[in-house]
C-alpha cells in the first residue's frame, strides 16, 4: 500500500522521517525521542506507527492537554516514562509592572536566539505569568541566551508540572456552507469578512492550515483540518457533508471561542 496516499504531498518529507524512526527503533531496540510536534504531526505518526506492531509510541507535552508534544517511539517491550521526554517547564520573570509580554513576543525571542520551532511547546499564559515547555536538553542554553523578551529583560526559573497554567480551551459547535473547499472560500464563511479580505489575509502570511503557514488562497481545505487567522481565531473542520442544493458546501465544524 502506498503510505502516501492519505496525506499531502507537503508532508512526504515528514512521512519520510518517520518511518526512518521507526526503522531505527526497529533495527537498534532502543527509544526515539522527537521534537515537539504540532497536532497535525503527531496525527501523522499515529497513522504510520499504528497501535499494535513492534514500535509502539506515546506522546508528552508537560500538561495532559498540552497542544505540541514530544513522540517517544518505543519496542513494545519497553515501559516508557515520563522523564523519557525529557520536557521541561520555564515561568519567565519579569517586571510585569511595567511592561506587558505577549505569546508573539516569547515565540518570537526564543526564534531570534536560534532555536527551532521543535525545541519548544506550548506557551501558557495566566494575567502576568507566562510559563513555555522545552526539550530538557536545551536548559543551559536558554539560560545563557534568553535574557530578554519584548521590551524586558527576563529571568528563567524551571519549574514542576504541577505549577503549570491550566489551559482551558472553550469550542462551539458550528454549522455553515461554502462556496468551494479553498481556503479563501472557507475563511470568509467561518469569520465575518469578505472573500477578497481573506485573500489578502492569507497573502499576508497570516493564515495556517494544520499550524503551517499557507500563502495560496486556492489551497483546498479537507475534513479534518485546523485552520487559524491571526487575529480571528481557530476553527477545526469536523466533517463535510457533501453539497446543498444550491450546490455549496456543508461543513459541520468546531470554532474556538
Amino acid at each position: 500500500m502506498d503510505i502516501y496516499q492519505h496525506f499531502r504531498p507537503e508532508e512526504r518529507d515528514f512521512i519520510d522521517q518517520i518511518v526512518d524512526w521507526k526503522d531505527y527503533v526497529e533495527g537498534s531496540y532502543t527509544p526515539k525521542l522527537t521534537d515537539f510536534l504540532d497536532p497535525r504531526e503527531q496525527q501523522i505518526v499515529r497513522t504510520i506507527i499504528g497501535e499494535h506492531g513492534e514500535v509502539q509510541v506515546a506522546f508528552f507535552g508537560g500538561v495532559e492537554n498540552a497542544e505540541r508534544k514530544r513522540a517517544l517511539l518505543f519496542p513494545d517491550f519497553y515501559q516508557e516514562s515520563e522523564t523519557d521526554f525529557q520536557v521541561s517547564l520555564y515561568e519567565v520573570h519579569y517586571p510585569s509592572k511595567f511592561v506587558t509580554i505577549e505569546h508573539r513576543h516569547v515565540l518570537g525571542s526564543l526564534m531570534s536566539i536560534g532555536l527551532k520551532r521543535g525545541k519548544f511547546g506550548d506557551i501558557l499564559f495566566d494575567a502576568s505569568t507566562v510559563q513555555f515547555f522545552a526539550a530538557s536538553e536545551i536548559g543551559n542554553y536558554l539560560n545563557m541566551e534568553l535574557k530578554s523578551i519584548g521590551k524586558a529583560q527576563v529571568r528563567l526559573e524551571e519549574i514542576s508540572f504541577e505549577n503549570a497554567v491550566h489551559l482551558q480551551e472553550s469550542w462551539q459547535e458550528i454549522s455553515l456552507t461554502a462556496s468551494s473547499l479553498r481556503l479563501d472560500a472557507i475563511i470568509s464563511s467561518v469569520y465575518p469578512i469578505s472573500r477578497q479580505k481573506s485573500q489578502i489575509l492569507i497573502g499576508q502570511g497570516l493564515a495556517k492550515v494544520n499550524w503551517t503557514v499557507i500563502e495560496s488562497s486556492s489551497f483546498e481545505c479537507g475534513e479534518g483540518d485546523t485552520i487559524s487567522v491571526r487575529g480571528f481565531g481557530r476553527v477545526k473542520l469536523n466533517s463535510i457533508e457533501g453539497k446543498t442544493k444550491k450546490d455549496k458546501w456543508r461543513i459541520l465544524a468546531k470554532l474556538q471561542k
